[in-house]
């Protein structure tokens, strides 16, 4: 393990900490850049992979979003896989499933192992999402947390940036996504690039040490030590047997764990499934996935509407880079309701654009002055997304569960998330094809939900160590 241990809490070791902490915390969220690539490549590859296999809109939707089932499937089992083998080995794990699905979906042979594939690189996806906020959060300090957790968030947007920068550059060295390139199709290269991060990412992983508070719970006490020292800012004595004290040594977590008797799960976990759901049910993954076929079906030619998948990812990372700067600084909520409120605006304006959408030669056509108005609509969306529900969700998850059961919550909560992601991209195609504008008046409802659910039920967990939530949950067990 290629990490090295400096005691003391002043001089070198004392300066070099934050640098250390923050590759660690890198090394994690590069798993949220293959979950943001993985996610949104296909955005580039929808048109071309429906004409390629002669399927319609619900296979499409169905082929695009079994993912998102994949997902859900690895989130679902990452818990209770990194709580047996470790936080490391998930990594790894993940590492190898995201290299099978770039090559696997790069070479399909038909529509349905090309879903399998999809389904694969999902799986990996859904681990990626539980491990690295439970890694950031369990290795960066209080007063940093979360700042390293937004580096998550960050990477997941730079994926979906790149992504969407090799979809322009690959379909215009091709001279479109379905013609021919080196061998294959132009989208086929798209999705075999995945395969250059993902083995990144599984190299890296044997860089990092593993997390204090797992090798609390095996018993590895002076291993856990040497963690804390090189990434812990106070007394690290102090802070293990803190650790220590939260974590039941004897007393592997379990979904089990998350039962109450009066309402089904405890209170603190339902926070999470609600936010995660929520996050989705503003229809953001409709744009990161579909916003190129989106452009298309409002007149916009095929190198353009890339091009606008592009501009919008511009807007992603700016946002978020916002809500790293911010977030340990106005906490949580503020941010969390500055978006709500920007996004309800924002999918208000752009259900009444396409509410004029009309055809024009036998194509539709959104003219002046509502194309101009869904454009500036979705970008304003996915800047306030990005300042908000994409990091904060994200970071809450990782810090808001206790240590007692913090796996499994978390591998409930992103399970949510990636079923109602799943519902919103299979069934965008279909409803998009009834009514566009109707289909973003849902979005829009979801969106203003999410101002009141915030006011009401999320709580600020800035500043406040993992194990001080720890202890103010307990009162929540019901």
């Amino acid at each position: 393990m290629s990490f090295h241990s400096t005691t003391g809490t002043s001089g070198a070791g004392s300066h070099a900490r934050p640098l250390r902490t923050a590759h660690f915390a890198s090394v994690a969220a590069l798993g949220g850049f293959l979950f943001g690539y993985d996610t949104a490549v296909i955005n580039g590859a929808v048109t071309s992979i429906r004409e390629t296999f002669g399927v319609g809109s619900v296979v499409t939707g169905l082929a695009v979003a079994m993912a998102l089932i994949g997902s859900a499937l690895g989130a679902w089992n990452a818990g209770t896989l990194a709580d047996r083998y470790g936080r490391l080995v998930t990594m790894r794990t993940a590492a190898v499933l995201f290299l099978l699905s770039a090559i696997g979906s790069a070479l399909p042979f038909t529509v349905w192992d090309f879903t399998f594939w999809r389904l694969i690189g999902g799986v990996a996806v859904g681990m990626a999402s539980v491990i690295a906020p439970a890694y950031i959060a369990e290795i960066a300090p209080a007063r940093r947390r979360g700042r390293l957790g937004t580096l998550q968030q960050l990477a997941i947007v730079l994926g979906i940036a790149i992504s969407q920068v090799i979809n322009w550059a690959i379909a215009g060295a091709a001279g479109g996504a379905a013609e021919p390139l080196l061998g294959l199709d132009a989208w086929q290269w798209m999705l075999a690039v995945e395969a250059v991060p993902a083995v990144l990412y599984g190299a890296l992983a044997f860089t990092i040490p593993e997390s204090p508070r797992y090798l609390v719970t095996r018993g590895h006490f002076d291993r856990a030590r040497q963690v804390l020292d090189t990434t812990e800012e106070g007394d690290v004595d102090e802070r293990l047997t803190e650790i220590r004290e939260s974590v039941v040594n004897d007393h592997r977590p379990r979904v089990r764990d998350l039962r109450s008797a009066r309402s089904g799960l405890l209170p603190i976990v339902w926070i999470g499934i609600v936010l995660s759901v929520l996050q989705q049910f503003g229809g953001i993954n409709v744009i990161f996935y579909y916003s190129s076929a989106l452009w298309q079906s409002v007149g916009i030619d095929e190198s353009s509407s890339l091009l606008l998948s592009l501009s919008t990812q511009i807007f992603n990372v700016l946002g978020t880079v916002i809500a790293l700067l911010l977030l340990d600084k106005v906490g949580r909520r503020p941010l969390l309701l500055t978006g709500s409120v920007g996004m309800t605006v924002m999918l208000g304006l752009a259900t009444f654009a396409f509410s004029h959408a009309n055809t024009v030669d036998g194509e539709p056509n959104l003219a002046n002055p509502y194309g101009p108005m869904a454009l500036v609509a979705a970008h304003v969306f996915v800047f306030f997304f990005a300042i908000s529900w994409g990091p904060v969700v994200w970071v809450l998850l990782g810090e808001m569960f206790p240590n007692r059961f913090r796996a499994p919550a978390l591998a409930v909560a992103a399970a949510a998330q990636w079923l109602a992601n799943f519902l919103v991209t299979a069934t965008f195609p279909p409803l998009s094809d009834i009514s566009l504008s109707m289909t973003y008046l849902g979005y829009t409802a979801f969106a203003a939900v999410s101002v009141w659910f915030v006011l009401k039920w999320v709580p600020e967990t800035k500043g406040r160590t993992l194990e001080d939530m720890d202890r103010t949950t307990v009162s929540s067990r019901a």
